[in-house]
């Protein structure tokens, strides 16, 4: 039985035991890159992660194993205190599929909420690496409750800048951003709206959906209805 003294070879035992290829279609058919997937939910890697805890260096040596599971897992027991941004952008350099982005993307913010480091990842070229930057501020947005609409307000900017980028998981992580910044509460919604609205009335084909996307999400009434002063 697995424990927070299992080291990174017990637990990719444990991960070959318990692997199931028969559920890898159902992963494809939701988007999930399946190419080194083995076949496990990730209701069990997070059950996994529980029993195992955090432990940096071990989470780094799953992360070095090409195995979709073993690199989620190692995700979720990195220890966000002890994350340098060094270590952030080493992870980065091998996203591959939006769902490890995303994954990645909430523990990068509960290390640390860093407009210079997201500024750092949007200006990156690389799709999933630009991907993180708007990842980070979605689940920021929705997250970090404290932190004040000035924080959100000043990202706008950066979600502007990068509206046009037609790559797909790029597109989406930045309508996603805006959106979220939008629902925060008054404030965020009227100027993440204005921005939607300038967007949409883009040239450009993917600024516009973008905004246009953004506009009919943050104009719905029943959403309008939720936020708060």
């Amino acid at each position: 039985m697995l424990s927070h003294q299992s080291s990174a070879a017990e637990i990719m035992a444990e991960l070959a035991e318990r692997a199931d290829p028969t559920r890898i279609a159902e992963m494809a058919r939701v988007g999930i890159r399946t190419d080194t997937a083995i076949g496990l939910s990730n209701r069990q890697l997070q059950q996994l992660a529980r029993a195992v805890g955090r432990d940096h260096g071990r989470a780094f040596a799953l992360w070095e194993t090409p195995v979709r599971e073993a690199r989620v897992l190692a995700l979720l027991t990195l220890e966000p205190a002890r994350l340098t941004p060094e270590e952030m952008f080493r992870l980065a350099g091998d996203f591959a599929s939006w769902e490890i982005v995303d994954t990645a993307a909430d523990i990068f913010v509960e290390a640390r909420l860093d407009p210079a480091l997201i500024a750092s990842f949007a200006a990156d070229e690389r799709e999933f690496v630009r991907r993180t930057a708007f990842a980070m501020i979605a689940g920021a947005a929705v997250h970090c409750k404290q932190e004040p609409a000035a924080t959100f307000l000043a990202f706008l900017p950066l979600i502007e800048h990068h509206a046009g980028d037609e790559r797909n998981f790029v597109k989406k992580a930045v309508n996603w951003a805006l959106r979220n910044i939008g629902m925060r509460n008054k404030a965020c919604h009227e100027a993440a709206l204005g921005l939607a609205d300038k967007l949409a009335a883009s040239d450009n084909r993917t600024r516009r959906w973008v905004g246009r996307d953004a506009v009919k999400y943050l104009t719905d009434p029943k959403r309008r209805a939720r936020l708060k002063a």
